[in-house]
């Protein structure tokens, strides 16, 4: 299995950021073909401090040809061209296999 994790900076303005993401981003990601689960995580500091992120998204597919093959589908160019418009300077992406658990 192999997942796609974003990273998210804190947003200026976090009322709006939040709507839109859980409202309708999510929705769209939710389509994409190949997708077998999505995890959102929102960052704390134990310390009471602010966190360097603000949410991580997670999402699994089977294998990285599967990941690969969804980047070219509709439904996910229409969910990355939502996040461009809503948090294109927040986000940042990486990949990872997921080895154990």
């Amino acid at each position: 299995m192999v997942k796609m994790i974003a990273l998210y900076k804190h947003p200026e303005d976090l009322d709006a950021f939040t709507q839109h993401y859980f409202g309708r981003h999510l929705e769209l990601n939710g389509k994409t073909p190949g997708l077998i689960r999505t995890e959102v995580s929102k960052f704390f500091d134990l310390r009471g401090g602010t966190p360097e992120h603000y949410l991580m998204c997670e999402m699994y597919f089977e294998n990285l040809d599967t990941l690969k093959a969804s980047f070219k589908t509709p439904e996910s160019q229409a969910a990355g061209a939502d996040l461009q418009s809503f948090a294109g300077g927040l986000v940042s992406f990486s990949f990872a296999e997921v080895v154990a658990g």
